[in-house]
């Protein structure tokens, strides 16, 4: 069983490799070519990966551990500077989304909760993967880089309220202003 998944990595190491050894040469980012081995190693095209829960974890702690650095790189004193940007831009962003599908859901005549769910999807963004490439084209000490990293976090606090918020579009049976402001009292406490 530990031979399998040492193997398992063996092959996704091998596999990135060469799959980054060409998406470098033809200037495509790696983060694109990490996605394209897991694909292609994946359980659901050539199935090279046996041992698919412990791969799965094993990208969860290089997620953590992209974050953690990308976050020692990052200070507070910078996210006060453009907290405006920050918060306003995050909920205009994350609001505007969800507008958006809202509004398409009226018009196609599909249920609103679902929309509103679909839009919420939409609106938070992958930080790994923007981090990922902001710190490839070591932009993420620019104000513009910054910026970015301020409204992914700002995205990442939203989804402690949108995921309360799910359960509450899940039960046809909830009375929608008590549950709201249960929501807003546990996102208080949990922020």
């Amino acid at each position: 069983m530990e031979l399998t998944i040492l193997r398992d990595i063996v092959i996704i190491f091998a596999l990135s490799t060469f799959v980054n050894l060409l998406f470098t040469r033809l200037k495509i980012p790696t983060v694109v070519g990490y996605l394209l081995t897991g694909i292609i190693a994946g359980p659901y095209l050539l199935g090279l990966v046996h041992e698919e829960h412990n791969i799965e974890i094993l990208a969860e702690i290089g997620v953590i551990l992209l974050l953690f650095t990308i976050g020692l790189e990052f200070s507070l004193k910078h996210l006060f500077r453009i907290r405006r940007i920050v918060f306003f831009g995050g909920l205009l962003q994350v609001s505007l989304t969800a507008a958006v599908f809202y509004l398409l859901s009226s018009v196609l005549h599909i249920d609103w909760k679902g929309s509103l769910f679909i839009g919420f999807l939409f609106a938070l963004s992958s930080s790994a993967l923007v981090l990922k490439l902001l710190q490839e084209r070591s932009e993420l000490t620019s104000n513009y880089g910054r910026t970015v990293l301020g409204i992914l976090i700002f995205q990442d606090l939203m989804l402690v309220p949108l995921l309360l918020f799910t359960n509450l579009l899940g039960n046809p049976d909830a009375d929608i202003s008590n549950e709201l402001f249960l929501l807003l009292v546990k996102t208080a406490a949990i922020i």
